[in-house]
């Protein structure tokens, strides 16, 4: 999922995750158990026939309908675990999708937040990665910090409203950038996708992406890309993050089922990542090279 869009990853928490604790809010003031929930009234309301997992209809490298994302398939290694069949509820990853998913209670579990996000209760993380620098392979370049004076006379491509466009303006390089819209409805936008083809076609030198939209993107299409992660500067928004998964803030019990089972399947889900390309940092914020 996507950081700042909702309680993903993807880009990262913004004003879409305080438009959505105001909903939970008002979920909490308004909502009312359904009468077959009525009798636990700790709040596990949780299917035990089938894992139901809220997810985006069309959100690679995340989740997809086909199936197709590392969300899906990490959630398919939850449910054989568990002994559950999977089942996705889907819900464009746009503000409210926790909120006519999650909060709804179509469905259990999101596969994507940032640990310790206030909006959904979360688990165990189950990886660590980091906002990247993009560029051509060929060109004579490499990232070593925002304060490079060649960076003025490059094209920048950001997605607006994401963590490193405050370290666009904190280096005076706005002027440079060519913004990419953040809040789209997936099924029919993907400006991440359209960020890495004009970095292959030259319309832009440099892209700052989510480092596991950027790493998906350049392993399945092999294109001849190179990545860096951007550090961290004080002061300014962090560009790293844990990822967790989410379930609902008073389902104790359930959590803990998830984290186990994070904590028993974790070399698992980690090959997914792998294979997805997601690039993935140490506890000390360094590039973990593949193995």
């Amino acid at each position: 999922m996507n950081p700042a869009v909702a309680t993903r990853h993807r880009h990262l928490p913004t004003l879409g995750q305080a438009l959505n604790l105001v909903g939970l809010v008002a979920a909490l003031t308004f909502a009312v158990p359904a009468p077959s929930a009525r009798a636990q009234m700790s709040g596990e309301i949780v299917s035990r026939s089938e894992l139901r997992v809220c997810a985006d209809p069309n959100d690679l490298p995340f989740s997809n309908e086909k199936g197709e994302g590392y969300e899906n398939k990490t959630a398919a290694l939850i449910g054989e675990e568990l002994k559950l069949p999977v089942r996705f509820v889907f819900f464009p990853q746009v503000i409210g999708f926790v909120r006519n998913t999650l909060r709804a209670r179509s469905c259990d579990l999101i596969m994507g937040t940032v640990a310790g996000d206030d909006v959904v209760q979360t688990t165990t993380p189950y990886y660590y990665s980091d906002y990247v620098v993009v560029w051509p392979e060929g060109k004579d370049f490499a990232f070593s910090g925002f304060d490079d004076p060649r960076l003025k006379t490059m094209r920048i491509g950001i997605i607006s409203a994401t963590p490193p466009s405050d370290l666009l303006v904190r280096h005076q390089l706005m002027a440079n950038a060519k913004p990419y819209a953040l809040m789209v409805d997936t099924r029919y936008e993907s400006p991440t996708r359209a960020m890495v083809e004009d970095l292959v076609k030259g319309e832009i030198d440099l892209g700052l992406l989510w480092g596991p939209i950027a790493g998906y993107y350049i392993k399945r299409d092999a294109l001849k890309l190179k990545l860096a992660p951007i550090p961290n500067e004080p002061g300014a928004p962090r560009m790293d993050y844990h990822i967790a998964m989410g379930v609902r803030a008073n389902e104790p019990d359930w959590r803990r089922q998830i984290n186990a089972v994070i904590q028993k399947r974790q070399a698992e889900i980690t090959a997914i990542l792998r294979d997805y390309g997601v690039p993935l940092l140490d506890e000390q914020g360094r590039l973990i090279d593949p193995p």
